[in-house]
This record gives structure tokens, sequence and C-alpha cells, in this order.
């Protein structure tokens, strides 16, 4: 059995100005995502302005829905209380339902504009979702937030989060991490190029990542604002199912469809 180390949030500070490790996660993952837009930049025949106008919405994306989704899936009553708090994005509460949603409507505003079929702009992305999410997961790790229920105290990873309470419990950041992040990441890495007609990867991208994230959910406490919801899930289960369908959908959607749904 494992204790968590109680790491500080707080990675630097100069005086009054602090920076938190889970701000730095999220711009970790920004800069590995531009980059590796930029090396992809060629399949959508863009230039490095117009990949840096696309990161750039897709950072608003994430910020604004990630911050929003949270506020409005997961804790409407407390920030309505305290509407300064829904700024307060160094202290965590982010959800990647919310997140996701703003990078799709960047990422329709980002083909309108330069006349690019919408599923090809979101295979473009896909690869870096994965990255993300996987070092979202470890700045939830460092925060010591959304741990995992209870369990079995013989085994060996079982965790005990003093702040918390002496309970041992499934590490569930990291078991995010690895599914969502490292393992995820590979399969859509594996595809990339295997895969044909336009909105494949991204709709494997959609069930995989729903897949998971509905199981993992069976090892992670739910929201205590929130507890479990109908039929015994939570709201990250309820939240999971239509990006299931709609990933399945578009993984295996006939190639035919491809042109008629392209744009």
């Amino acid at each position: 059995m494992l204790v968590y180390p109680e790491i500080d949030p707080v990675a630097v500070a100069f005086g009054p100005v602090r920076i938190h490790w889970y701000g730095l996660m999220y711009a970790l993952a920004f800069a590995l995502g531009w980059w590796i837009l930029l090396r992809r930049r060629q399949r959508l025949g863009l230039d490095s302005e117009q990949v840096g106008d696309f990161a750039f919405a897709c950072i608003l994306g994430v910020i604004l829905g990630g911050r929003l989704g949270y506020v409005l899936f997961y804790n409407p009553a407390y920030y309505l209380s305290h509407p300064l708090a829904v700024f307060a994005v160094w202290d965590g509460g982010m959800a990647f339902h919310g997140g996701l949603l703003g990078v799709v409507v960047a990422g329709i505003w980002f083909a309108r504009r330069h006349g690019l079929a919408i599923l090809a702009v979101a295979d473009f992305i896909t690869p870096i979702v994965p990255i993300g999410l996987g070092l979202g997961r470890l700045g939830n790790f460092i925060n010591g937030e959304l741990w995992g229920r209870p369990a079995n105290p013989e085994l060996p990873w079982a965790m005990v989060f003093p702040h918390v309470d002496r309970v041992p419990r499934h590490p569930s950041q990291l078991y995010e991490l690895l599914l969502e992040g490292v393992a995820l990441f590979a399969v859509i890495w594996a595809l990339d190029r295997r895969l044909h007609g336009a909105g494949r990867l991204f709709g494997v991208l959609l069930l995989g990542y729903g897949l998971v994230r509905f199981g993992v959910e069976y090892f992670r406490a739910p929201d205590p604002q929130l507890g479990l919801l109908v039929l015994g899930l939570s709201m990250g289960q309820l939240l999971s199912l239509p990006m299931v369908a709609a990933g399945a959908w578009l993984a295996a959607r006939p190639l035919g469809q491809q042109h008629r749904t392209g744009r």
C-alpha cells in the first residue's frame, strides 16, 4: 500500500505570483500540441501562420469549454454563489467533455473559414488530444484531486490520500493518465495512417475515450456534490455515453458516406 506524497501544487512562487503544476501541465500540453500540428500541417495544406491560428483557437476552446463544462455539469450551485471562482482555473476544475466541445467549435470555425472538410480537421487534431488528457490527469494527481474509490488494502498500488482520510483508495488519476493518455495515444498514433476516410480517426478517439472513461469511473470517487445519478452512474459516465455512440458511428460508417458528411 502506498501513501500519497503530498506534492506542493505550486511549482514556483515569485512573491505573490504563483505558478501551479496544474497550469504547467496545460502549458506543456499546448506546446506539444502546437509542435505536432506544425509537423502535420501538410496533410491539410496549411502554412505555419494558419496552424498558429488553429492552435490558438483550440487553446481557447479547451480553456473556455473545459471550465464552463465543469461549472455547468459538475458544480453549478457553487459557482452561482461564488461567480469569481469561475476564473480560478489554477485550483483545478476542468471538464474534458466541455473542453472537447470547445475544440469542436474551434475546429468547425477553422474549417469554415479555410474551406476545409470538418471531419478532416477533426482527424488532424485527434493525436494531440490524448497528450492533453494524460498531462491533465498528471496535474490532477499533483493537485491531490479526483481520487479513487476505496480499494482492497492488499492491492499493491492502493494509495492513502491523507488529506482525504486514511482509507486505501484507487489512484484513479494514474489509471486515467495511463489509459486516456498513454494507451489511447498509442492506439491513435498506430492507426493514424492506417484508417481511410475522414472522421474515422476522430471516431476512434471518441469511442476509445468514452469506453475508458466509463470504465474508470467505477474506480473513481464520484463528485461529492453530485454523487451517483441515474442508474447509479456518475456524471462522467453519463456524459461519455453520447461520445461512445458518436464515436462508434464515425469509426464504422461506410466509406461512401465520407463525402456527404465531410463538410
